[in-house]
């Protein structure tokens, strides 16, 4: 029996990458992250959307690794201070999460309120060499709807889901349950279109 082909995750966040591998489970890949392949120069993001970024992330580590590369770029889009933190979230002032709520707290501070939000996800896939199927590229997005809450709740997931209130579930993604957080989620969204893109080309 051949063996199945190679999936090359482009991420070193813990986090996500449970995630990934959560969204993606069952299908017949061999999904390696950036820890299972020689070291990689991280690419410089220098889009200004989510999506150039995935795309440049992609597209620089399936070059780098020959393999075919799905790369995701995300982040928190808050309404009231012009899209802010957006593309860059990761990379918003704060040496840890809890300065970075601190710092976008000082932002926020008399703006009116529900401060609406979204997640937004941008997922790029390279196959340049035809690995999976029969096309070199996909890209999709998925989004989540909610609002910045006055203080940080819940100590599950990561990032800022502590501060991201999500009004069906009447709580935070940080205070919901890492399932019921990929069911709606942006990353959840993005990995779904992703697998049903997939799931023809690899069963």
């Amino acid at each position: 029996m051949a063996a199945p082909p190679v999936l090359l995750i482009a991420t070193t966040n813990p986090g996500k990458l449970v995630e990934i591998r959560d969204a993606l489970k069952g299908l017949p890949l061999h999904l390696l992250s950036l820890a299972d392949v020689p070291v990689i120069p991280e690419p410089e993001e220098t889009g200004w959307t989510f999506a150039e970024n995935a795309r440049i992330k992609a597209e620089a580590y399936a070059a780098a690794s020959g393999l075919p590369t799905v790369a995701e770029d995300s982040g928190l889009v808050i309404d009231a201070i012009g899209g802010r933190p957006g593309v860059e979230s990761a990379r918003y002032p704060g040496v840890t999460y809890p300065d970075k709520f601190a710092n976008l707290y000082r932002e926020l501070d008399g703006k009116p309120q529900p401060w609406t939000a979204r997640f937004v996800c941008s997922l790029a896939f390279v196959d340049e060499r035809r690995i999976v199927g029969d096309e070199r590229r996909f890209a999709c997005e998925g989004t989540v709807e909610g609002w910045v809450t006055s203080e940080p709740n819940g100590t599950n997931g990561f990032g800022y889901d502590p501060i991201f209130f999500y009004p069906p579930y009447g709580r935070t993604l940080g205070a919901s349950s890492r399932e019921d957080k990929m069911a709606v989620s942006h990353r959840g969204s993005a990995f779904r279109q992703f697998r049903t893109y997939l799931g023809d080309r690899v069963s």
